[in-house]
Formats: C-alpha cells, structure tokens, sequence
C-alpha cells in the first residue's frame, strides 16, 4: 500500500521503501509491545499524505513508553541481538518521530517530508 501512495504521488522507489520499512515496523511494534495477550486489541493506523508531507499514526492501547529511553543499539559485533533496532531505524529514516498518549491509547506519529 504505501509503494502505491509514493507512485500515485510520482515518488522514487527509495522513498517508497524507506517508508513501507517505517510503516512495517511501528506496526509491528504496536503489535507485539502493546497489545500483548489480548486478542481483542486494535492497532490502527493511518496515513495521510499532502504535497509536501506523507505522516504515518500507529495507535494502540497498551501501557506506553517513553520514546527518549530507548537507547541506541549496540552495533559492537559481540553483541548484536535479533531485536532492538525498530526506534533507531524509524527514527534513523523519518524527518519527526514522536510518541504521545491519546484518549484511550498513544500514538506513534512520524512524518517525512516527500523530497525523498
């Protein structure tokens, strides 16, 4: 889907693929972080594209987290793990990335602008 929305808008194919690892990954994240063990939980997201400005929201319902916590991975290969690299890479690739609590939930917002 969002190789679509970058060709509807004649973006490159890098663009395409910087923003389909972002939206995958947050997703992903929601999923497995904060709706746990309730099947009944809903991660939900939305895109929303202008001229200048593509924004990705992941909501999801779960405790939250604090984004400036996160620490970087370590890249020493010693001790490279499978896991702990999806902030680094959204925030590595996106122009904003913040993380809010939302009536009943939070929200992951990222937005890159569209001169990819």
């Amino acid at each position: 889907m969002v190789k679509e929305i970058c060709q509807l808008l004649d973006k490159n194919e890098l663009c395409a693929n910087i923003i389909n690892v972002v939206a995958t990954e947050a997703v992903v994240n929601a999923i497995k972080h904060a709706s746990t063990a309730d099947p009944d939980t809903c991660v939900k997201i939305i895109i929303n594209v202008s001229d200048k400005e593509l924004s990705i929201n992941v909501y999801d319902s779960g405790h939250g987290f604090d984004l400036s916590s996160i620490p970087d991975p370590d890249f020493n290969p010693d001790n490279l793990v499978d896991t702990g690299r999806g902030i680094f890479v959204i925030k590595s690739l996106m122009d904003s990335v913040a993380y809010k609590k939302t009536d009943g939930g939070n929200v992951l917002e990222m937005k890159k602008k569209l001169a990819c």
